[in-house]
């Protein structure tokens, strides 16, 4: 597991607190906290499983790696010139 996934999932459960006793306590502004909390942990869990992925499929396939991470290149070079 990558950090972000395992901070991603910390950051889910204490916003869903955050929230809960926000909802109890009738504290909109903690609640909604909670919430924004719930989605950042959401988005950080699903990056570290995007970037556990990745990781997995480079390492098994090391060339076609290098050939995206070219292409990603290029592309990025093109748009940057591109702008000039």
């Amino acid at each position: 597991m990558v950090q972000d996934q395992i901070e991603g999932a910390a950051q889910k459960v204490a916003g869903k607190v955050q929230d809960t006793v926000g909802a109890l306590t009738g504290d909109e502004q903690m609640q909604a906290e909670g919430k924004v909390r719930q989605a950042f942990g959401n988005l950080q869990e699903s990056y570290g499983q995007t970037v556990d992925q990745v990781r997995v499929a480079v390492a098994s396939q090391p060339i076609q790696g290098v050939l995206i991470a070219a292409a990603v290149g290029f592309v990025l070079g093109a748009l940057w010139n591109r702008d000039r």
